[in-house]
């Protein structure tokens, strides 16, 4: 990165820290996230999925305008994970971070006390005609279409799932102005399940319950992205119980969207799960190589940079899990160029990607084993990654750590330090617990909202395995 653009970085990053403040800076950006810039595209690196979907969720406006002070011109922003900035981060940052996370509902419903207000919906990007499909995700295109054309005809409710990063969010965005071009008196809202639980959260501490019921009950279209995050909270998911029937009873329409199928979703009540299950439940595949190569062309073109299609070719064929991978790799082979003044060549799209080739070599990924597994008992991958050592968390990290040793390359110092600057002797601890336990047939138990659960371990993480596989692109599901 040459002078200028390490200058841009540095005024970026005093401008967040102005208007985030302090702690929130600490907690989320400082060692934990890194920027850099190639002409009109900013492109943020963190340490981890959960870190980087809540700073894509919470911080985008405010790096967007830092972008905008700083160079004077819009930047488009891209994301992406970087599990070797996981080193910088100190121990007790991952506890910070869930703390944060769990506390934050009461916190933005006291500051909305004070304004007044209530978070206004963000500009929705998604359009169906720029949704590349392919045959990883063509049911799922085909019902979104649907739901534009015919809200609640026949696919109610739509549960679209898959792994980060596969085309969820473009999709439900897609349908909100798909319903907004062709069906103008259409009272839709799309939330994500955070924004829900902090709308429903707001409502119950300032008495204003009428408003929420208002608000969602009576709509024509409820779509919710990101559903799992009602996981283990009983008092929303009791709330969205009620919305949800009182939308269905009046025979509209519900979109739903999550990282996992229904069934692998922790602590969800039989009640919601026995209803996303009699609707239409699509899974998104990771995208094969057709829709990879038309997703490099389309950001190339967006780009508006000149790349031949041995280069394209050779980034699809390296990057298969999601499209956020995709982007990303194809932003720093760009961004490369630029910064040395070259042409994209295969030869340095090969020097530019070589590292993240090396980390995204795994066919099971590290960060989709964490994400399942976390999903599945109910808690963040962050929480995988605190030093906290609660029956339910040790059991999900231990399972996690020992599916990383199994189905990943990665040795133990690198799976510790990838869940939270573990030890080696942590991680080995854990592998031999699960496959003792495993080895035994033996039953396991831990702690839920509603009391303490029991599984046999063997059957467990047969189901986990399986759902890990279907995330990641080209693995055959393990029996």
């Amino acid at each position: 990165m040459n002078v200028c653009a390490v200058d841009a970085v540095s005024k970026v990053e005093a401008y967040v820290a102005e208007k985030v403040g302090p702690q929130r800076f600490n907690v989320w950006f400082k060692n934990a996230t890194q920027f850099a810039f190639t002409e009109d595209y900013l492109r943020i690196s963190a340490p981890n999925r959960f870190v980087g979907d809540w700073i894509e969720r919470n911080f985008t406006q405010i790096i967007s305008d830092a972008a905008r002070e700083v160079t004077g011109r819009e930047c488009t922003l891209s994301f992406a994970t970087d599990p070797d900035l996981a080193k910088a981060l100190g121990k007790k940052q991952p506890d910070r971070q869930v703390d944060f996370v769990a506390n934050n509902p009461e916190r933005l419903a006291r500051l909305q006390k004070r304004s007044g207000s209530l978070p206004v919906t963000p500009t929705l990007k998604g359009k169906l005609g720029e949704f590349v499909v392919g045959e990883s995700n063509r049911m799922a295109y085909a019902a979104a279409s649907h739901v534009v054309e015919s809200p609640s005809n026949h696919y109610n409710p739509l549960f679209l799932h898959g792994g980060c990063g596969l085309g969820k969010t473009h999709l439900l965005q897609a349908i909100c102005n798909g319903l907004k071009e062709r069906h103008e008196n259409l009272r839709w809202r799309y939330v994500t399940g955070e924004e829900f639980t902090n709308d429903y959260v707001y409502a119950v501490k300032s008495r204003e319950t009428s408003a929420f019921h208002n608000r969602y009950r009576h709509l024509d279209a409820l779509i919710i992205d990101d559903v799992h995050f009602l996981a283990n909270k009983r008092a929303t998911q009791e709330e969205f119980l009620h919305t949800f029937k009182a939308i269905d009873a009046a025979g509209k329409q519900i979109v739903l969207a999550s990282d996992a199928h229904p069934k692998m979703i922790g602590y969800f009540s039989e009640s919601l799960v026995s209803r996303f299950l009699a609707g239409m439940v699509v899974r998104i595949e990771s995208p094969d190589f057709d829709v990879r190569m038309g997703v490099l062309r389309r950001r190339a073109k967006m780009l508006k940079v000149d790349i031949s299609d041995t280069v394209i070719t050779h980034i699809a064929e390296h990057f298969r899990a999601n499209i956020r991978e995709l982007e990303g790799a194809l932003l720093k082979v760009v961004a490369q160029a630029q910064l040395t003044g070259q042409a994209v060549t295969l030869a340095l799209a090969e020097r530019a990607i070589r590292d993240l080739v090396r980390q995204t070599a795994p066919v099971v990924m590290l960060s989709d084993i964490e994400s399942v597994v976390a999903i599945f008992f109910g808690l963040s991958p962050a929480d995988l990654h605190t030093s906290r050592k609660s029956r339910t968390i040790a059991l999900a990290r231990g399972i996690a750590m020992y599916l990383a040793r199994k189905h990943t390359d990665m040795s133990f110092p690198e799976i510790g330090r990838f869940m939270g600057n573990k030890n080696h002797s942590t991680v080995i601890l854990a592998c031999r617990r699960i496959s003792k336990t495993l080895q035994a047939n033996e039953t396991v138990r831990w702690m839920t909202p509603a009391g303490q659960k029991e599984r046999n371990l063997p059957e467990l993480v047969d189901e986990l395995e399986q759902q890990c596989c279907q995330t990641s692109p080209g693995v055959v599901a393990v029996s």
